[in-house]
């Protein structure tokens, strides 16, 4: 994949969505980065997903966001896609 592009995209969610949404764009399979940025443009989060993770390997990382949404209440995901 030398020629791989990536397309970058903001989403603004609630906390209480964050897990659920993050789950969806990791089956989606063409994420390569996803971000997790407060109110303030904080980075809170970065989760860098490669073609050879493994989902159970991902479960502790998702985990550790249910403490992020927690703690947040309006956060923004960067989300880097691969285009084909």
């Amino acid at each position: 994949m030398p020629d791989e592009r990536f397309r970058t995209e903001e989403l603004t969610i609630s906390g209480e969505r964050l897990v659920a949404t993050v789950k969806e764009l990791i089956r989606q399979g063409n994420v390569r980065r996803v971000s997790v940025r407060n109110s303030a443009g904080e980075t809170l989060f970065d989760l860098p997903l490669t073609l050879g993770v493994v989902g159970a390997l991902l479960l502790p990382t998702v985990a550790a966001l249910g403490v992020v949404a927690a703690l947040v209440t309006e956060c923004t995901l960067v989300v880097e896609r691969i285009v084909e």
